[in-house]
């Protein structure tokens, strides 16, 4: 039996959330749109879906708008909420997701300035820095929840807290943080918060995008009057229902932090100083294990692993057929070497001690084949 520690990349489909996609396909067929009885039967499944989604995060339902995913979501927001014309500014972190970056990279070829505010040794973008960046032109501020390589949770409430005060549009990526931590959209004052259905143990295509009423935005699609006009197109009816029934899920009682406390207690009695548990002093994710093997191959620990049975990730991307560094850990301050020598096991509520248990036993006699020649 396969191990898997890869959840922020993605979760398997929870039983429970295979039930209601499965019986919606089969059963609830007609448009959303439509005003006959299958239509009306597939609105109901829709705004049944919103309700929960909506529960997740706080917020009211007519607020929630379904998307294709995390990314959709993110650009939506970040495009959105630009103006059309005029050079404006914008303050961002160096550790955001790519949908985020390569967003705000191509507003800044148009006609944005961008400041890229960078994190701590410990992943942290302090809230004053990220303040201290903002301009009397600056029109949006985006810096995400929790990051999805080492789990750092993010001072976003009082980031906003300072745009609110000043009337800038605040959008925060919540991809990696909603079902793992409270996330409530008044405590942390955002104008719009991006959401993946996949990362809650729910089918991938699905996402959705949070919109505070009165929030000026341009329609990022356009076409027809779904999603209260800010989204065009026919409503995906089974991923909708599915999300909805994983973000019910998400809610409920779950201890993910123990089991991965006792693994890292296990790699510190096996490995003492060789390693780094990046973020371990600071707020993080509590399924989120990002751990640097120094001296060691991160990307050969990850395929040795493989090659036991456990499916875990590097914090490097893979680019042109090479193995960079992670943005995110160099700009943490991390060496190249040591970026290199990182991997990140991500847990889910169904990860048992038992596996994390095999996990470190495993790396103990793999880590050191591992090593840098």
């Amino acid at each position: 039996m396969r191990i898997y520690l890869d959840n922020n990349a993605t979760t398997a489909i929870d039983a429970d959330v295979l039930q209601v996609l499965e019986g919606s396909l089969r059963d609830v067929y007609g448009n959303a749109s439509s005003i006959h009885k299958e239509g009306q039967t597939a609105r109901r499944m829709i705004e049944d879906a919103r309700e929960a989604v909506a529960r997740l995060i706080g917020a009211a339902a007519r607020d929630v708008v379904f998307t294709s995913g995390g990314t959709e979501s993110n650009n939506a927001a970040i495009f959105g909420a630009f103006p059309p014309e005029g050079r404006f500014h914008i303050v961002t972190s160096s550790i955001e997701h790519p949908s985020v970056i390569e967003a705000t990279r191509a507003l800044d070829r148009r006609h944005a300035d961008v400041t890229y505010v960078a994190p701590s040794r410990d992943g942290v973008v302090a809230a004053s820095n990220v303040i201290d960046a903002m301009r009397d032109d600056t029109r949006l501020v985006t810096v995400m929840l929790a990051n999805n390589e080492t789990g750092v949770v993010q001072p976003v409430a009082e980031i906003g807290a300072a745009t609110r005060a000043r009337g800038v549009h605040f959008h925060v990526d919540a991809v990696q943080a909603a079902g793992k931590i409270a996330v409530d959209v008044e405590t942390l004052q955002c104008d719009t918060l991006a959401l993946s259905a996949h990362k809650l143990h729910a089918p991938k295509g699905i996402g959705a995008l949070y919109v505070r009423r009165g929030t000026k935005m341009s329609s990022h699609l356009v076409g027809g009057a779904q999603e209260r006009r800010r989204r065009a197109g026919t409503e995906n009816v089974p991923l909708a229902a599915a999300f909805g029934a994983a973000a019910t899920l998400s809610m409920q009682p779950h201890d993910v932090a123990s089991v991965r406390d006792a693994f890292e207690r296990e790699l510190r009695a096996a490995f003492g100083a060789a390693i780094t548990i990046n973020g371990e002093r600071v707020a993080r994710l509590p399924n989120t294990s990002n751990v640097t093997f120094h001296g060691a191959d991160g990307e050969g620990i990850v395929i040795a692993l493989d090659l036991s049975g456990v499916a875990v990730s590097t914090g490097s991307a893979c680019s042109s057929g090479r193995v960079e560094p992670s943005p995110v850990l160099l700009a943490m301050g991390l060496s190249p070497d040591d970026a290199r020598a990182t991997v990140r096991f991500s847990l889910s509520r169904f990860t048992t001690l038992a596996e994390v248990r095999r996990v470190a036993a495993l790396l103990v006699d793999l880590v050191p084949r591992c090593r840098a020649r």
